[in-house]
């Protein structure tokens, strides 16, 4: 056995001149098994990815947000139709109207977080508010209250869905996750 510059000690499994019974010398009359290859992960489109940011719970937060989602939307290439753009928009408008008229006393801070995947895109606001609101009915002749059930109906005119959940700190999320459908595909 050649040494090479490597000292007196055993060489490492594998290597050329390694003793038998090693991988690369299989014992006789035994053939060598594949090891199978780990599948490699798909790669992320270049939009996915998860975004949050904060907002006081004011009125001045509502546009805000709706112009951060926008413009997120927009700088990550989202591929969205332009219907769709709108009603996530509407969505964050509703959620943090809701968390600002709602929650602001016991969350003065709220969150807003957008989530976009291959196939799909959730907006969602959470708030430090324990009341887990529930969409209210139309009542033609009251202003207001029906911002949960315009979030839930855009979501399913779009095939998405929507939903509060609580969280661990006490408070709620609301999202809205709607499919994304690139605008050529409608």
């Amino acid at each position: 056995m050649e040494n090479q510059g490597r000292g007196p000690g055993p060489r490492p499994e594998g290597e050329a001149g390694a003793p038998p019974g090693t991988p690369e010398d299989p014992p006789a009359g035994r053939v060598p098994q594949p090891q199978p290859q780990p599948q490699p992960q798909p790669q992320p489109l270049p939009y996915e990815g998860v975004w949050r940011f904060t907002a006081s719970a004011v009125d001045a937060s509502v546009p805000q947000a709706r112009h951060a989602v926008r413009d997120l939307l927009h700088r990550q290439g989202v591929p969205a139709s332009d219907d769709l753009v709108q009603g996530l928009l509407l969505i964050v408008s509703e959620l943090v109207t809701n968390a600002v008229r709602h929650a602001a006393l016991l969350s003065p801070v709220l969150a807003v977080e957008v989530a976009v995947g291959a196939e799909w895109v959730r907006v969602s606001v959470e708030d430090s508010h324990p009341y887990r609101p529930t969409a209210l009915e139309a009542d033609h002749g009251r202003t207001g209250g029906r911002g949960l059930l315009l979030v839930r109906e855009i979501a399913r005119e779009a095939g998405g869905v929507c939903d509060v959940e609580h969280t661990t700190s006490g408070g709620k999320v609301i999202w809205a996750a709607l499919p994304l459908k690139p605008a050529g595909n409608r």
